[in-house]
């Protein structure tokens, strides 16, 4: 059993201690917004919040989250957050939209350590974060239009 919060909420799970955290989320607790792509940890499409930092839940295993505070895209609720959605709909960012949570959350993430990132910040923060359709210029230019909007 492992007890932890997510998005809030606190919740206890009887899994087995190895199961990794994206399988709770999308499975027991049907958080869905939290993708498999790799399993490996190398795409980012499943990133999450643990304790403010990013974390690849596909994974960390459940054991790994007890008494931690997990934020999942479903629970993103920041300025940060909200100046990345503004900014990702106003420049059209997704095209399939299978990378848009890992890269949303790490994207969130970035802007609350680093409010006005340079390229090279955004190239650290945003490794990883694989996206298929291959919109990194439009991500990073919704990271910068982001940083400007918090900024005003």
């Amino acid at each position: 059993m492992a007890t932890f919060t997510v998005n809030g909420e606190e919740r206890t799970v009887d899994v087995p201690e190895d199961t990794p955290l994206l399988w709770v989320l999308r499975d027991e607790l049907r958080l869905t917004g939290t993708k498999f792509g790799c399993g490996v940890a190398q795409c980012g499409a499943c990133t999450v919040m643990m304790d403010g930092t990013t974390r690849r839940s596909c994974v960390t295993p459940v054991s790994a989250v007890e008494g931690a505070n997990i934020t999942t895209i479903e629970g993103l609720d920041t300025p940060e957050s909200q100046a990345v959605l503004a900014a990702w709909e106003a420049l059209d960012v997704p095209q399939c939209g299978w990378c848009q949570s890992g890269q949303i959350v790490s994207a969130s993430a970035l802007l609350y350590e680093i409010p006005d990132p340079t390229d090279e910040d955004i190239d650290r923060a945003m490794a990883g974060n694989i996206c298929r359709c291959a919109t990194y210029q439009r991500i990073r230019q919704g990271i910068k239009d982001a940083a400007k909007a918090l900024e005003a």
